[in-house]
């Protein structure tokens, strides 16, 4: 008998068994954004670096798309520093990033030139180079735009898509890969006209994707769902005063089944619900979004029966104000979870101990205009970043462009430092992800020269010693 011959079911649940190990590991880790994949290795210790993937802008800098490294490590000589920028050619809207589940190389779309830039970010951290770029992804996927979430498996990534290029509305499919960039297989979200075997729950089943994240131990994927090309690349205030733009919306999440990749079922979840964060609690069977046009908190649950739920669980600011809730982080021990709004400039901190009743205990404005997070794992540091989308962004003094670093006591953020992107002349700063030289096996260069300098002196010391 062979003990290493799987079948398909076998494997998906070796998959399974691979992530819940990760799991079990991060729980011991003391950083690592806590967006993460659980099929990831995480990082031990404090992160030493933040890629920030940022949008070119024109009459600034080279105008190009880059993915800028900044120093975030407080022992570093080169702490709160810029210090490396690696230009990808041209504007594509840059967006959202993710790594492979060895953390080898980050993935980065453009979601208008539909291209995704793979960097190769362990050969050396500190200067990530690209490995690869992938410009068939619409022809190769049959006809999916928009790359947006890039979200690691076991040795491939889900690429979430937000558009098409038939009409360049919502429908839309998840996009699977190779770690390596080789296409795998499109899987199409479900609509009224073929709903590929999953339950409706509601009256919506609109194809709309945005986000995805899965929860292994309950063989579950997620999505949610955004708008298609047409709106995310119109101007916001025309697109905002535009009756037929303000249908184009998505209003629904999606169960999925994680081995098969198939769809179960369908939640009506009204507004546009953009980032998922799943518990990570391993009695926690739940996840989060928030949905952008109406200012909710929604939450997808399994309930008693073992039947996934979703519901609406708490409010955002004042939603007649349309704050616009974009980014979400949950803290690793599931217990509070960061809000972004990105018209007033707030992050929101609420505690969800109890997940069906949110409460907020904390809020601060961070800048003009906000939209990401990336919290630590030990929940002591979260960074910030401004950009939304090129065309969203807002104008004049109000387009204020920055990374800010904060140290979170408790009870409240302190800032640590910021980076002007603007005065930087790189661009407008979006999506971050944390590297360490401890995931390479790397010594820190600094540490490193000290131990050699301590060393060197002991040396000195033993030599100048009488007899």
């Amino acid at each position: 008998m062979n003990l290493f011959k799987t079948t398909g079911v076998n494997r998906g649940l070796m998959q399974i068994a691979i992530a819940s190990l990760f799991f079990a590991a991060s729980l011991t880790s003391h950083a690592d954004e806590t967006c993460m994949s659980p099929y990831m290795a995480k990082i031990v210790g404090q992160e030493d670096f933040v890629y920030v993937w940022t949008l070119g802008q024109e009459n600034l800098g080279d105008e190009q798309d880059k993915l800028v490294t900044i120093d975030v490590n407080p022992a570093s000589p080169k702490y709160g520093k810029v210090i490396n920028s690696l230009s990808v050619g041209g504007r594509n809207e840059a967006h959202h990033s993710g790594f492979t589940d060895d953390r080898h190389y980050l993935w980065a779309g453009g979601l208008d030139s539909n291209k995704i830039f793979i960097f190769d970010v362990h050969t050396d951290p500190a200067k990530p180079t690209l490995y690869k770029t992938i410009d068939n992804f619409v022809k190769v996927s049959g006809g999916v735009v928009g790359p947006h979430t890039f979200y690691a498996l076991a040795g491939k990534i889900m690429v979430t898509g937000l558009s098409n290029n038939a009409d360049h509305g919502g429908r839309t499919a998840m996009v699977e890969y190779s770690n390596t960039g080789d296409y795998i297989a499109t899987h199409w979200h479900p609509t009224d006209q073929d709903l590929r075997g999953a339950e409706k729950s509601g009256k919506f089943a609109d194809g709309y994707g945005y986000d995805v994240r899965a929860l292994p131990r309950r063989n579950a994927m997620f999505t949610s769902s955004f708008t298609g090309w047409t709106n995310y690349m119109m101007d916001f205030g025309t697109m905002l005063q535009d009756p037929e733009a303000m249908k184009r919306f998505g209003n629904t999440a999606i169960k999925w089944n994680l081995h098969t990749r198939k769809p179960e079922k369908i939640f009506d979840m009204p507004g546009a619900p953009l980032e998922i964060r799943c518990a990570w609690q391993p009695n926690h069977n739940y996840c989060f979004t928030t949905t952008a046009l109406t200012s909710k908190i929604w939450l997808m649950y399994e309930d008693e029966q073992g039947e996934w739920q979703a519901k609406a669980v708490a409010d955002i600011g004042d939603p007649s104000k349309v704050p616009l809730p974009v980014d979400i982080s949950i803290t690793s021990d599931d217990k509070g979870l960061w809000v972004q709004t990105f018209m007033d400039g707030k992050a929101r901190y609420f505690d969800v101990s109890d997940p069906f009743n949110p409460k907020q205990t904390y809020e601060k404005e961070i800048g003009s205009q906000l939209n990401m997070i990336s919290q630590s794992w030990d929940g002591k540091r979260a960074y910030f970043t401004s950009s939304l989308l090129n065309n969203w962004d807002k104008k004049g003094d109000q387009d204020q462009q920055f990374f800010k670093s904060y140290t979170w006591d408790g009870s409240k953020l302190n800032l640590e430092f910021e980076v002007d992107f603007k005065a930087e002349k790189l661009g407008s700063a979006h999506q971050m992800r944390f590297g360490a030289y401890g995931l390479y096996g790397m010594k820190r260069p600094y540490e490193t020269k000290q131990a050699e300098v301590n060393s060197n002196a002991s040396d000195t010391l033993l030599a100048s010693k009488p007899e």
